[in-house]
């Protein structure tokens, strides 16, 4: 769902439109007649095949409906498979440019967004794409059996309706600048699909059933267990478009499918695939090597972005009731020693992760400015104290601070909200221990929680690690059946509506939902409700930086840390690229995108 999260994360939105797009406070990059984005190679051949890994934590899949909550859908397909009204531009943020739709038209009230649909757009199966299908698809993805997050990002919209065969109007519930762009990138399919005896089935139930999109690929030959092939749609009717040329270059793609980690890279040096991306420092300095690097074949990159550093933590659930008070948070934060995990086990390949917005003109620094406590003031009563103060600064053992010094005050933290030390272990008043499981769906994350337990330990703390299969992974965090997890957050140079359902209050009782802290506050229901009615960005950033603070404040997210560079390894006898990254691009899908085969 790359296509759909780009412009939730990234696309907020003015009043302002363009006949072929609509962007952020009205300024768009390229030009009504451009022919195509800079960083593609309009002359790239259509051939060959790009063999991916899926990095999906799962051994296979059991779906084909990537929209519905149970069941794992392959890897890239709903990006390859499903067009959208409009299309992002990889080196530009929060804009749109007309895709299934020729242009868009926001009312001047700000209270519809008017799409008309280009007369060659057709599905897979011949049929053309109607403004019927768009209403179908918005209609479906607000239905009973897709995720909650659809019905958080969308409650302000009201309804999409058909005007005519090709022209579809959203009408918002009131006057919001990021809706067009969002649902400018909600995917659209076939009313088509999931038809029996020519009645259409209940959506759960569309499991098996070949989706019929629009996008420049389809599903192929499939071996369950291993692989599933996308076949480039030669009969594509967005090849030649603007936002399409150079792009999808290649006539298949291959997405291998591995048990572990260990079993990926070893396939990789094998020469199974073509491409990886790495997140683990410790693989990347350490285990990327072999005689198909040594001959050139296989290449380790790492390419520079200007992606925001996100906010990758370890997640506090609230919901349970050791957790509510804020010291006893702030207390097991204060355990964490990065700097040392930093030197000995990630290379000093990372940067700690500090609130929700860094690497953007929306995160916060210092002591508020006047605009945002103006924002903040009205919610002192609710608010910690510590969040109308300077911003938070993640606890350092390497300058003046130790660990030690960090311990005695997550020790006077804990005291005072009622934990001592009592027969070996932290207790409160009721005598129970402070036992916290710590659950994960790869075992090899254990190696990083070890020195912090080793840590907790000394504060009376027991933290034991819990791996699962990722299918009951994913059921319980869908479910909320946690203490702490770790998650990585994608940040946003253009934070908006999706923020509420990562920390509303309506979306910590939605089962399946973003908000996996359980966080429940009016306080910050009202930030975000700000920074969402930002006429500009002189509104924008007051909001955004007010609502860093309410969360790093609150500490239900334990920073982690982030890279300033894509890691990638890739075979450079099978595969060419444009000369330079795009600075808003994700590593492996700037190569499906943009790439092509020698």
């Amino acid at each position: 769902m790359r296509g759909l999260l780009f412009f939730w994360l990234c696309g907020l939105c003015a009043h302002s439109w363009a006949a072929h797009g609509y962007a952020l406070w009205g300024d768009l990059k390229y030009p009504a007649n451009f022919t195509q984005f800079d960083y593609v190679n309009p002359q790239a051949p259509k051939r060959g095949e790009l063999r991916l890994v899926s990095n999906l934590r799962v051994s296979t899949f059991d779906k084909y409906n990537p929209f519905t909550i149970k069941g794992s859908a392959p890897a890239y397909l709903a990006d390859l498979l499903f067009d959208t009204l409009l299309a992002g531009a990889l080196d530009e943020t929060a804009a749109g440019y007309g895709l299934l739709a020729s242009d868009v038209l926001v009312a001047p009230d700000g209270l519809s967004a008017t799409f008309r649909l280009r007369p060659e757009a057709k599905f897979h199966n011949g049929d053309a794409v109607l403004a019927a299908d768009v209403k179908h698809s918005f209609d479906t993805l607000m239905g009973p059996y897709t995720s909650p997050s659809y019905k958080t990002l969308l409650e302000e919209v009201a309804a999409a309706e058909v005007v005519d065969e090709r022209t579809v109007r959203y009408r918002f519930r009131k006057a919001n600048r990021e809706l067009p762009l969002r649902v400018g990138g909600l995917p659209v399919f076939s009313r088509q699909w999931g038809m029996e005896n020519g009645k259409p089935k209940s959506f759960d139930k569309v499991v098996m059933d070949l989706p019929i999109g629009s996008g420049p690929y389809r599903v192929g030959p499939v071996r369950f267990g291993k692989d599933i092939t996308y076949v480039r749609d030669a009969d594509y009717w967005g090849r030649d478009l603007n936002v399409k040329r150079g792009s999808h270059n290649f006539e298949r793609i291959t997405v291998k499918i591995y048990k572990d980690n260990t079993a990926r890279l070893e396939a990789l040096k094998a020469g199974e695939f073509d491409l990886m991306r790495f997140f683990s420092a410790g693989d990347w300095a350490r285990r990327v090597n072999g005689r198909r690097f040594d001959s050139g074949e296989l290449v380790k990159a790492e390419f520079r972005h200007r992606l925001p550093s996100g906010f990758q933590s370890y997640v506090i659930n609230t919901r349970r009731e050791r957790f509510r008070d804020v010291r006893v948070r702030q207390a097991l934060g204060l355990a964490l020693d990065y700097e040392w995990m930093n030197r000995q086990m990630f290379y000093n390949a990372y940067q700690r992760v500090n609130g929700l917005f860094g690497n953007t003109d929306c995160q916060a620094s210092g002591t508020p400015q006047p605009q945002e406590l103006a924002l903040l003031e009205p919610w002192r009563a609710e608010l910690p104290a510590a969040a109308f103060g300077p911003m938070t600064v993640p606890p350092r053992t390497d300058g003046t601070s130790t660990l030690r010094d960090n311990l005695r005050q997550a020790q006077a933290l804990l005291k005072a909200a009622g934990w001592e030390v009592r027969d070996g272990a932290l207790r409160n008043a009721r005598g129970e221990a402070m036992v916290i499981e710590y659950l994960d769906s790869n075992e090899g994350g254990a190696r990083v929680v070890t020195p912090w337990a080793r840590n907790l330990e000394k504060l009376g703390v027991q933290l034991k690690f819990r791996p699962v299969d990722f299918a009951l992974y994913q059921q319980r965090l869908q479910k909320f059946e946690f203490d702490i997890t770790s998650l990585a957050y994608g940040g946003t140079h253009n934070p908006g509506q999706e923020y509420a359902d990562l920390f509303g209050s309506k979306a910590a009782d939605l089962e399946d939902s973003g908000n996996m802290s359980g966080i429940k506050s009016a306080a910050v229901d009202a930030l975000i409700s700000q920074m969402t009615a930002a006429r500009s960005r002189a509104e924008l950033l007051p909001a955004c930086r007010a609502l860093e603070r309410a969360i790093s404040h609150s500490h239900i997210l334990i920073p982690q840390w982030a890279a300033g560079t894509h890691r990638m390894a890739y075979n450079a006898w099978r595969l060419q690229g444009p000369a330079a990254m795009p600075p808003y691009a994700a590593g492996e899908s700037w190569a499906i995108d943009t790439w092509w085969a020698k």
